[in-house]
């Protein structure tokens, strides 16, 4: 039986964060990997993809993007490099193609049955991260059998959608983005559009991260927030990493020829059947992106900024589309379910879920002692799903580690 302080869980940037943490601190770990570091940015991520956050953003705990393009977007397989760069500059205890069977609580702390054999650890964190399971809605049953149904981390690029026209389902990030890519393909494609968060690429010559980063909306806490429930279940932001740093929104997906619809909401009578609130969901994300552009406004007032700065230039409300509430699914070939991810952890106590499988949570905190998550959207921070807002909350949660461990009266395990 292998033993050590501390068992990680995932070796993506956030299992990495946290792994350089207690290194800093000298506290005895070891990561397990199902795959290989960074595996879902290898393996699940489409061709085109790039990071949502520029590459100035790209900061890990002793790290950080140091290229001559701090204002692109990282590629999938660059973010797979400059994971793989990081865990080397200090040795991370990493233990590849090792999947986790269960995770018990004993004795003197917890053992992690793995594949390559138990662990007895007295601190466990999650850092599998929130993407790996697609959330496939129940109607997708009702789909004729000709349909390909399939999500993004199965898409690869247009040449592998066959015939007949696109369905893409869910209108943030992924969505927006392999609609996109489908219609500057040639495909026939309909986006079924639910809650967004719409956002412009750049405003006022700065990027919309450099924006919100200045106002500090990205390091918000979870304990400022009302509804912590609910932020965490906002979408992601509909836009896009590109070299030319272009705006990507139901405007000018429509420009494309992308044929916009409300939710995906049935199906009967061998028609799609799409919600009628197309045009409230529209209203309602350009409400809320007016009142973050008059706070980035406030701010460069109030901080002197606006002769610096050109003028305000507000994009236009959305312009909607009579939009139909039923299609004929015999002209379909694909369906893309771009709905987000469902959480899924068989491996650990279901007294440590919600009802809905998802890690109950306080900041990170489970309610059993010595175990943690990290990596899950706003864990303690808006930013903590992205690669730069893993680092902060891994010190925070490392602090809280250490002090837990302090207060046991048993020595540190050795590896």
């Amino acid at each position: 039986m292998n033993t050590t302080t501390v068992t990680i869980i995932g070796a993506g940037q956030a299992g990495l964060a946290m792994s350089r943490t207690l290194t800093d601190r000298s506290i005895d770990h070891v990561i397990v990997e199902r795959g290989t570091v960074a595996n879902s940015w290898s393996k699940e991520r489409w061709d085109s993809l790039r990071l949502l956050t520029p590459n100035w953003m790209t900061r890990l705990p002793g790290y950080s993007y140091t290229g001559a393009d701090p204002e692109g977007y990282m590629t999938a397989a660059e973010v797979v490099y400059f994971l793989n760069s990081y865990w080397r500059t200090f040795d991370a205890p990493i233990h590849e193609h090792t999947s986790v069977d269960r995770v018990t609580h004993t004795d003197d702390g917890h053992m992690v049955d793995t594949s390559n054999g138990p662990i007895s650890t007295k601190a466990v964190v999650v850092a599998t991260g929130a993407c790996s399971n697609p959330r496939i809605p129940s109607l997708a049953s009702a789909l004729p059998s000709h349909i390909r149904q399939i999500a993004p981390i199965h898409y690869r690029n247009p040449a592998g959608i066959g015939d007949g026209r696109v369905l893409v389902v869910g209108a943030s990030a992924s969505g927006a983005q392999i609609a996109d890519e489908l219609r500057r393909a040639g495909k026939d494609v309909t986006l079924a559009v639910g809650d967004h968060v719409r956002l412009p690429r750049t405003y006022r010559g700065m990027d919309i991260h450099w924006w919100m980063d200045a106002i500090g909306l990205l390091d918000e806490r979870y304990t400022e927030m009302e509804d912590i429930g609910r932020a965490r279940r906002l979408p992601s932001l509909q836009l896009v990493g590109s070299p030319e740093r272009r705006t990507l929104d139901l405007g000018t997906l429509r420009a494309a020829g992308v044929q916009l619809v409300g939710r995906f909401v049935g199906v009967a009578g061998g028609n799609a059947q799409f919600s009628g609130s197309f045009a409230n969901q529209c209203k309602s994300a350009d409400l809320k992106l007016e009142r973050l552009l008059q706070a980035i406004d406030q701010f460069a007032a109030d901080h002197g900024l606006d002769p610096e700065l050109p003028a305000p230039d507000r994009p236009a409300p959305t312009a909607v589309p009579p939009a139909a509430t039923t299609a004929p699914l015999s002209g379909f070939g694909t369906v893309v379910w771009a709905t987000g991810f469902r959480p899924s952890y068989p491996w650990l106590d279901t007294a440590l879920l919600d009802r809905k499988g998802a890690i109950n949570h306080d900041g990170g905190v489970m309610a059993r002692p010595g175990m943690y998550v990290l990596g899950l959207p706003f864990t303690r921070r808006r930013k903590s799903s992205f690669i730069d807002g893993v680092g902060p909350d891994a010190q925070d949660l490392a602090a809280h580690l250490g002090a837990y461990l302090d207060s046991q009266a048993s020595p540190a395990y050795v590896s």
